[in-house]
């Protein structure tokens, strides 16, 4: 059913729930994970371009990390990965990944921000689930461990 699996990561730990449920989901399906990190340079509001240029850098040289750790537990699960570094606004380009390279199942996590929070930074997840052609499965941060 499910053969290529998308799962956008920002690098933090609050996707590793997310990342356990793609990999059990891969594995059960022999599905291809594809890990997508998006600098978000839709967010970087900054007159100056130097300053500009070295926070986009940063985040550039965080992606790598970010999907490679993903990589590394895709390989230590026998799961085949591969990986993907996307600019613009976040929503966008997950939502434009999974078009273009005909994904079958989107598995994101959430961080769970509520009320003013959620309000004023927005959902990433919220937006890919609301727009997305494809189904989503969304993993709440910390989830797993409350379910223990």
């Amino acid at each position: 059913m499910f053969r290529t699996i998308l799962f956008p990561t920002d690098g933090s730990k609050q996707t590793e729930g997310a990342l356990e449920t793609a990999l059990d989901v891969a594995s059960q399906y022999g599905a291809t994970v594809h890990a997508l990190y998006v600098v978000n340079t839709a967010g970087i509001a900054t007159a100056d371009p130097d300053s500009r240029r070295q926070i986009v850098e940063t985040f550039e040289n965080r992606s790598d990390d970010a999907v490679e750790a993903v990589a590394e537990a895709a390989a230590e699960a026998g799961v085949d990965c591969t990986t993907a570094v996307a600019r613009g606004a976040p929503a966008d380009e997950i939502l434009d990944y999974a078009e273009d390279e005909g994904i079958d199942l989107v598995v994101m996590g959430t961080h769970g921000r509520t009320g003013l929070g959620r309000f004023l930074l927005g959902s990433v997840a919220e937006r890919v689930a609301r727009h997305s052609t494809m189904p989503v499965m969304l993993v709440r941060s910390g989830a797993r461990e409350e379910r223990a």
